[in-house]
């Protein structure tokens, strides 16, 4: 029996109703990372709430990594005819805690490093979204994130949605009640607007839509003198006034649409921290923001909100992150409108 081919298939369920997600739409392909661990079955109820709602076909990755003592070595091939059924058996289970009416299920068993051929996979097949656990089958760690979620973090071309491992796994069908959506006033906030959006249509959810203001920072030798405490007053009802407008202007946008929403100021203080209180006091079930806010991108997989997130919730984050392809088509698109309505002098008309 020969070794087993990198990238194998062995189930697709083919007959399943199904609806073919739009061009528009923001993700469709969804992929679900599992491993042998308990997880699974929660990141797969987690991968088919978000699926159903963007009629996306779902496939279920895991990822077959040689043993120890077979990095050496070829593996045994009855060691490895054994490791493939338990594995089929655990994926065939998964794909029926799975199945829905409009969810096309189809199953991938990799061999190799799962970080590594994880990454490779979703950028082949052009996943949009890839959903992880922050721990696997070896547990949880002194570390927010395992080695494995780390590497997909970094890695990933798209988007992820990553479920934290909290114990005991609740297997029932997954159903918001309860999704934020924390802004900074940045159209690349406000971009996962329509994902929070449609997600909340979906599950009946309440959208709570929040912003830190931010905590205002002078520059002073020695203690504050009466007019800096003045200032610094005044600078934060500005950043508050400021704050309740814009965010009364995104709910009455999200009425106009027939989307119900609650808004939440949080005063003054580190965005980060302030995000993560709020997930925990409003028993947020889904937090949707996208990688980078007002400061942009940069040379770093997310922005340092969701970074910090990522890493300090307790709740399934969403970070909505546009595949490379579509920023250098939006970058040239701007570029083309710029280049239209500033004509160099020399071709000006008269």
């Amino acid at each position: 029996m020969g070794s087993p081919s990198p990238f194998e298939t062995f189930v697709a369920v083919d007959d399943l109703p199904r609806e073919r997600p739009t061009p528009s739409a923001p993700f469709r392909r969804i992929a679900v990372c599992v491993d042998g661990s308990r997880m699974g079955g929660t990141l797969v109820l987690q991968a088919a709430a978000i699926a159903e709602a963007f009629g996306a076909p779902l496939t279920i990755v895991r990822v077959l990594e040689p043993e120890s003592h077979e990095e050496a070595t070829p593996p045994d091939p009855i060691d490895w005819d054994i490791r493939q059924r338990q594995a089929r058996t655990h994926l065939d289970r998964l794909v029926a805690l799975a199945l829905r009416p409009n969810v096309h299920i189809s199953v991938e068993l990799v061999q190799g490093s799962a970080a590594e051929q994880i990454c490779c996979w979703a950028s082949e097949h052009q996943a949009d979204l890839t959903v992880l656990a922050s721990h696997g089958e070896h547990g949880r760690s002194r570390w927010p994130l395992s080695s494995t979620a780390r590497k997909l973090v970094e890695g990933i071309p798209g988007s992820l949605l990553l479920v934290p491992a909290n114990g005991g796994q609740d297997e029932r069908a997954v159903r918001y009640r309860r999704i934020m959506v924390p802004l900074d006033g940045s159209a690349r906030a406000e971009s996962v607007l329509p994902i929070a959006s449609r997600l909340a249509t979906a599950h009946e959810a309440e959208l709570l839509v929040a912003h830190v203001t931010p905590a205002p920072e002078l520059t002073t030798v020695g203690p504050f003198t009466a007019q800096d405490l003045d200032l610094e007053q005044r600078l934060i009802a500005r950043n508050e006034r400021v704050a309740h407008g814009y965010l009364e202007q995104v709910r009455a946008r999200l009425s106009e649409a027939g989307i119900g929403a609650r808004t939440i100021v949080s005063r003054g203080g580190d965005a980060r921290t302030r995000l993560a209180r709020l997930v925990r006091r409003e028993g947020v079930d889904l937090i949707v923001l996208s990688a980078y806010g007002r400061r942009g991108p940069r040379d770093t997989p997310c922005g340092s909100v969701a970074a910090h997130l990522l890493t300090h919730v307790t709740a399934p984050l969403l970070v909505f992150r546009e595949r490379p392809r579509r920023v250098l088509r939006r970058l040239s698109q701007e570029a083309s409108r710029r280049a239209t309505r500033t004509r160099p002098p020399a071709q000006a008309e008269p």
